[in-house]
């Protein structure tokens, strides 16, 4: 029997809300489920403000307006992370100023950020890797001392935090993923998190095309018009439907993503230990959301022989992002940067299978064939 990398998890609650939605004959965006969905998230994660987005790109796109990013601004963002992190600003006209890793972990370097900042500089994006958490004390007291913005990619980070605080809810603001291969997930789908009061309403209306429509729906005007750039960020409310399904079970979704984690390292780690890869490291200052279990490779090489040797088991495993400062997109104006831990990183982190149906024979099947790869 094959495994692949990822297989969707269903509650079983997922149809019966989506017909539920489209019974109530409301099934664009802002509908019953996606308040459902808001209310959930300010109230239990404890977030100030939240609007649901139809990808966690789009989050971003809707942070970098509010940023109000233009030409000749200068945003941080590490080199190691998927490709939003960075286009959502460059369409605003900025200048994307790349940073390393940590040697570490994959998450920017918080101690080279300060070196980064010019007069030029509006935000710094921070990703979360794996939903282990950056440095973010380190990083917010120095985007207090230079005033400017910080926005969490947190896609990868629902349900983690950086020491007690949830994260999402440290940043001026921040953004989730509900992709299929997210812990809780709606296919395609994303969330915007507010945690400055300067940002809220006119979120809402670049939410809504740069339109004061939502306004008009409560009432407190008498009709609506363009009154701001924007787009259509709102999604379907039958996705919201599918999401809340997820939302939850999220308790049970994490418990047992987190006990498959928790087997993984301590089957692999006596691997580990005789040298032929590394293990992540969880910072004394995150949790583990168990959002994935990756290895370290000592070279490319051998990380592309150890993928073909777990497809030739029936195992699907995958490598990650390329340093984006390396990208065709960008080769030309970064060619002369360096950044080797994000180099090391694109040339040597695999990731495993890691869902909520994995069973425990999967695992020992997976831990199996890469003993008998290196035993070899």
């Amino acid at each position: 029997m094959n495994i692949p990398f990822n297989k969707p998890y269903l509650s079983g609650k997922e149809i019966d809300y989506m017909s539920e939605s489209i019974q109530k004959g409301k099934i664009s965006g802002d509908g019953f489920f996606t308040n459902k969905c808001h209310d959930f998230f300010e109230k239990n994660f404890g977030f100030k403000k939240v609007f649901l987005t139809t990808s966690c790109t789009d989050a971003l796109e809707m942070a970098a307006i509010l940023c109000e990013i233009k030409d000749g601004d200068e945003v941080i963002v590490p080199s190691f992370t998927f490709v939003s992190s960075a286009i959502a600003f460059v369409r605003q006209g900025a200048k994307i100023i790349f940073a390393d890793s940590e040697i570490k972990t994959p998450n920017i370097d918080a101690s080279i950020i300060e070196n980064l900042i010019t007069s030029r500089t509006k935000a710094i994006v921070v990703v979360h890797y794996a939903g282990l958490s950056c440095d973010m004390n380190k990083i917010m007291n120095i985007a207090k001392r230079h005033n400017i913005y910080v926005i969490e990619d947190a896609a990868q980070a629902i349900d983690s935090f950086y020491n007690k605080k949830r994260l999402g809810s440290i940043g001026h603001l921040s953004t989730f993923s509900f992709h299929e291969t997210k812990n809780i997930i709606c296919g395609e789908g994303g969330m915007l998190v507010i945690n400055d009061d300067l940002f809220i309403d006119r979120a809402e209306i670049i939410r809504e095309k740069g339109t004061n429509r939502s306004s008009f729906f409560r009432g407190e005007i008498d009709k609506y018009g363009w009154v701001d750039i924007g787009s259509s960020f709102l999604p379907s409310d039958i996705l919201a439907a599918f999401l809340y399904a997820q939302i939850e079970n999220i308790s049970d979704i994490q418990q047992k993503r987190k006990k498959i984690w928790d087997l993984y390292y301590s089957l692999l780690n006596p691997i580990a230990n005789k040298g032929f890869f590394k293990l992540h490291v969880v910072p004394n200052y995150a949790s583990n959301n168990a959002h994935m279990f990756y290895l370290i490779c000592n070279s490319l090489s051998d990380r592309s022989n150890l993928i073909k040797h777990l497809k030739g088991h029936g195992i699907m495993a995958v490598f990650h992002y390329q340093s984006l400062h390396k990208s065709d997109f960008c080769i030309n104006q970064y060619n002369d940067c360096k950044f080797p831990n994000a180099d090391r990183y694109s040339d040597c982190l695999l990731r495993l299978p890691l869902f909520y149906d994995l069973t425990t024979d999967n695992l020992h099947k997976i831990v199996g064939a890469i003993n008998n790869f290196y035993n070899q």
